[in-house]
């Protein structure tokens, strides 16, 4: 079965695994999954990420982080901003800020996946893809 949302079904996954204390997840991979794992990676949301063979496909092994014990969790919300059936954009003026700055958006530009605090100091817009906090 073909998937329409594959960026929505990665975000599924790792909420899921976050809610029932998984220390792995593991995804299908693609450039764009793979680039939205190196964001969380380097905003400290999740531990790493590696790329794995799993059953003849390449997947996306993420090991999420957690805090002193499984009961404090790192991730508190992923949202899927942006959908197939209706797409959202935003110049550099208006680009959203998740709690007020506690989180991030993540933002598909012309420079490639970046947060929406890299957007705005490279001054571009794109569309916005999710919020994580």
């Amino acid at each position: 079965m073909t998937m329409s949302d594959p960026i929505a079904d990665m975000l599924t996954r790792i909420r899921n695994a976050n809610t029932a204390k998984h220390d792995t997840v593991d995804i299908p991979a693609s450039k764009m999954k793979t680039a939205i794992a190196e964001i969380l990676v380097k905003e400290g949301y999740i531990s790493k990420f590696d790329i794995v063979d799993k059953d003849g496909f390449k997947a996306i092994r993420i090991t999420l982080k957690y805090g002193k014990d499984k009961n404090e969790k790192i991730i508190s919300g992923l949202k899927r901003i942006s959908k197939p059936g209706l797409r959202i954009y935003a110049n550099a003026e208006e680009l959203p800020k998740v709690l007020g700055g506690l989180g991030i958006a993540i933002i598909s530009t012309n420079k490639g996946v970046i947060t929406d605090k890299e957007a705005r100091k490279l001054n571009v817009g794109g569309e916005v893809l999710a919020f994580v906090w």
